[in-house]
């Protein structure tokens, strides 16, 4: 479903530009809170056989947009009970960031085989000859599982020569890599926070939208209200996001409209990175001090290793991510500005969140969210005219967005460096293959490489906050990176 303006895609962004709409505008916040599910579901075009039901999913995902968490089923809480917390210039966000919407919830089945009317009924019933536990039998002339003898094998769907048997997996789980989606009592989709990355892969892979992120966009605008020195950094996987004919000249001048002071590149955090890495990577791994290094500038790549593989944590580059090394360079030249991170992340709201990054990180919002920020004042980007330069990384940096590109940054970078240096790189994408090199590392089947991860399968272009198809993206940044006039940073 990335790339196609689904229904719930339209309503995502619904969302946040109504959301934006009331930090804008609102009089009396309360009564247009309790107001919005009735301007957005409208009494005769419901998506659901409940407009009620529409209604009250349609509230969830405003207290998530407001920063708000869901309400209990258990118990009476009213619509705007916390608005006080949340109607702020300043608000960290809470765990758990990644929430399934109950309402919203279709309870699909976990994992199941089931026998489609493609079935012929076949005389040589091979389906039911290779079955080790007997649940196949003949009905009617068609075969019949019997789900409760069923282990799920699958070895009745490798061999029906119909292909008349589907393999049905509940979305969400099939996305999760960390095996974080769990059952409630009623079969509904619950995330056990103890094994979650926050990549949100769940929450793009759900068809009836049931997973949401919480956001900071209302607190975001309010700041800006209330006059503050807001600078952006953008990540380097934005080009394309907002349309094919809006460069980033003109996303400077758009976001400057919006009232931020300046835009900066996070690739300058990449570059740096690349280097530090670099470094690391050279005196450390390649003179056999470390067996691997692995990577650092995708938290749930990070969170992933040490939940699941806590002896690898020495191996994690000690590089700071992108986005931190980028904040405290604007930190150091703006000591009174605030910063926003806007990217395609949903895990990047998660390593905003620890303490030792709120100092330097502000704001994180995604492309998704500040679309609904444009739409909200009215900005039409095609329309822009620019009057900015976004400009001050390198090729390298800007190369980050797409899987590979950080260990292409650093094995540039080793080359040119430390050209005595013999590079071997790995690198992984999506959280399933990001265990299974974690995994091969861990037994030593991997020494001596530099090991790049990214949750997301095709890498930051495919983040749970973007807004177009992954292929156009990773395209749209790998001309960004190759307009770039430097190739690589000078090593100091």
């Amino acid at each position: 479903m990335r790339g196609i303006d689904t229904q719930v895609r339209k309503n995502r962004r619904r969302i946040f530009k109504e959301v934006a709409n009331l930090a804008y505008t609102s009089e009396n916040l309360i009564d247009d809170i309790e107001a919005l599910p009735y301007k957005i579901v409208d009494y005769d075009e419901s998506e659901y056989e409940s407009i009620y039901r529409e209604r009250s999913i349609v509230r969830e995902r405003v207290r998530l947009a407001m920063g708000m968490s869901l309400r209990p089923e258990n118990r009476p809480v009213h619509l705007t009970q916390g608005l006080e917390e949340s109607n702020i210039s300043e608000k960290y966000y809470e765990p758990p960031l990644m929430q399934v919407i109950p309402s919203a919830c279709n309870a699909c089945p976990e994992n199941s085989y089931q026998v489609t009317d493609k079935c012929m009924g076949c005389v040589a019933h091979p389906c039911r000859e290779v079955c080790p536990r007997d649940a196949i039998s003949m009905k009617n002339g068609k075969s019949v599982i019997e789900q409760e003898k069923c282990i799920k094998c699958g070895k009745c769907k490798a061999i029906c020569p119909y292909d008349a048997i589907s393999h049905q997996v509940r979305p969400c789980a099939g996305a999760c890599g960390v095996n974080a989606i769990k059952n409630d009592a009623k079969g509904r989709a619950l995330i056990d926070n103890d094994l979650c990355v926050s990549c949100g892969q769940c929450m793009v892979s759900c068809p009836f939208g049931a997973i949401a992120d919480k956001s900071q966009i209302f607190q975001l605008i309010r700041s800006l209200q209330a006059g503050h020195k807001i600078i952006v950094q953008l990540a380097p996987s934005f080009a394309g996001q907002f349309g094919p004919t809006v460069t980033p000249d003109m996303l400077k001048t758009a976001l400057k409209q919006l009232g931020f002071y300046d835009v900066y590149e996070t690739a300058i955090g990449a570059d740096m990175g690349a280097m530090t890495e670099a470094e690391h990577y050279a005196k450390e791994v390649a003179t056999g001090k470390l067996p691997f290094s692995l990577t650092s500038c995708c938290p749930s790549w990070s969170v992933l290793a040490k939940k699941f593989f806590p002896e690898t944590i020495d191996k994690i580059s000690n590089a700071l991510t992108p986005m931190v090394a980028t904040a405290r360079v604007i930190k150091e030249e703006h000591p009174d500005a605030k910063v926003v991170f806007i990217g395609p992340c949903a895990s990047k709201k998660l390593e905003a969140s620890r303490r030792t990054i709120r100092s330097d990180v502000d704001f994180v919002i995604t492309f998704e969210e500040l679309t609904g920020m444009f739409e909200a004042k009215g900005i039409l980007l095609e329309e822009i005219q620019a009057l900015d330069e976004l400009s001050g990384a390198t090729g390298a940096g800007r190369g980050y967005g797409v899987a590979g590109g950080v260990a292409s940054a650093i094995v540039e970078c080793v080359r040119e460096y430390y050209p005595d240096v013999e590079v071997n790189i790995e690198h992984a994408e999506g959280l399933s293959e990001c265990k299974k090199i974690l995994m091969l590392a861990k037994v030593g089947k991997k020494d001596g490489c530099l090991i790049e991860g990214m949750a997301c399968p095709g890498g930051c272009v495919a983040g749970a906050g973007t807004n177009i198809a992954i292929p156009q993206a990773a395209k749209a940044v790998e001309g960004f990176k190759e307009a770039s006039e430097l190739r690589i940073p000078k090593k100091k």
